[in-house]
């Protein structure tokens, strides 16, 4: 029995012993776009939700274009050229427009890298890019707060602009439902205080702020009421299948196109599962997402509805740039001191996250669901000690162990990691 999971540019094959009974689990077959770059720019002349874009360029004479950091498999070589064309076809120079990378917290993509997150020479070469940096304090407009008291501080770049606009992937997120839309406003382009309310311990443990949840979700909301303060905000999304190939794209008001995108996504990643299993083999949806332990958790979480209490998550995950943000490290190693139960009791006591715990937070979830073993070939001795979690020598023995230990030779296998959610009895709201 063999099997392939996504792992750093490649797939890693597995194969297992003809008495393991896998249960694949794919994203249910995503009708292709047979001419995507078409269907962009007819997303653009003519949208939904708003008039088409070339028409929105004329009254404005500056753009702000939000897109995806490194770690997200966004086509950008394909949607960047027509968008730009429909901006300068609108009146708008090369000049006035600014392509402002939606960083979060993350580390700024630059040289060769912010070029490969492009995608585009021609763009990469004549419209102007600059990275977000959350911890600039000065360069983010206070637009007041949410009716929770979270403040709304976004990059002045990006308010100012007289033309807003968002281009991102549609996905499943394990925070905030679905990434895309407003996720690039917030936290792509907040300031960290903003960010760090918005992740604090309390909000990370609701039971909505979860995959696939939208309605009800504490993130979703707080992200579309900062996003109604910043004002008028267009969108470009953007739906992949299995094979990376474009499946859906529109453009419109943000709020109304991300709906639509996420409508879309559904059908096709939210994969109803008939049982839970005591082994779970998954991965972090290869390269570019899993470059780091920070974000393989992704992977981990998005499997915890298929696994058995007390099961065992295998996953596999390159890891070829280390563990993640030194803040990442340090959130890890308190959580190795202190354990989950010390760890949350510290989290859930402030009403104001620290940098990159919320990872290790959901991170716990997976670790009060069952047991973690990780196969990967990027980090040291010193780094899987700090993840907390179970080295494993290879995929398969993790698996004939987990099997062994359960008495289960019925194992789960999510090739493409966090990009599918099976769920058991159902999609979610």
């Amino acid at each position: 029995m063999t099997t392939a999971l996504l792992f750093g540019r490649s797939r890693l094959a597995v194969a297992l012993p003809e008495a393991v009974a896998l249960t694949a689990v794919h994203k249910r077959p995503m009708p292709r776009i047979d001419h995507p770059d078409a269907a962009i720019r007819q997303a653009l002349d003519s949208p939904r939700t708003c008039p088409p874009l070339r028409e929105l360029a004329r009254t404005r004479r500056t753009a702000c274009i939000l897109i995806c950091d490194i770690t997200r498999p966004v086509p950008h070589g394909r949607l960047l050229p027509p968008l730009i064309d429909a901006l300068t076809a609108g009146g708008v120079s090369t000049h006035d427009i600014l392509i402002l990378v939606a960083t979060g917290l993350h580390r700024p993509n630059e040289g060769d890298e912010l070029r490969e997150v492009i995608g585009s020479d021609a763009v990469f070469q004549s419209i102007p890019i600059a990275n977000h940096f959350a911890r600039d304090r000065d360069a983010h407009a206070d637009l007041g707060r949410t009716a929770s008291g979270i403040p709304i501080l976004i990059d002045r770049r990006f308010v100012a602009a007289d033309l807003r606009i968002a281009v991102g992937l549609v996905e499943p997120h394990f925070m905030a439902g679905y990434s895309g839309g407003r996720k690039l406003v917030v936290p792509g382009a907040a300031h960290c205080d903003t960010i760090f309310r918005l992740h604090a311990g309390g909000i990370m443990d609701h039971p909505l702020s979860a995959n696939c949840v939208i309605t009800g979700n504490p993130v979703h909301r707080e992200q579309m009421e900062m996003v109604a303060a910043v004002g008028e905000i267009f969108a470009l999304n953007v739906v992949i299948d299995e094979e990376r190939q474009i499946g859906f794209v529109n453009f419109g008001q943000i709020e109304a196109g991300h709906a639509e995108a996420v409508a879309f996504m559904r059908r096709y990643a939210e994969v109803p599962v008939g049982r839970r299993f005591h082994t779970v083999l998954t991965s972090a949806a290869g390269y570019p997402l899993d470059k780091t332990f920070y974000q393989t958790i992704k992977g981990m979480v998005g499997v915890l509805d298929i696994l058995a209490p007390g099961g065992t998550i295998v996953i596999a995950s390159e890891c070829s740039e280390g563990m993640g943000s030194a803040e990442f490290v340090e959130a890890q190693r308190r959580l190795r001191r202190r354990g989950p139960d010390g760890f949350m009791a510290d989290v859930l006591g402030r009403n104001l996250a620290r940098i990159d715990e919320w990872q290790t937070q959901m991170l716990v979830k997976a670790m009060r669901r069952g047991r973690v073993a990780l196969y990967t070939t990027g980090l040291s001795a010193a780094d899987l000690a700090d993840t907390c979690v179970t080295p494993a020598a290879s995929v398969e023995e993790a698996v004939l162990e987990s099997v062994a230990a359960h008495r289960d030779f019925h194992v789960a296998v999510v090739p493409e990691g966090p990009y599918v959610i099976p769920i058991v009895g159902g999609a979610s709201a």
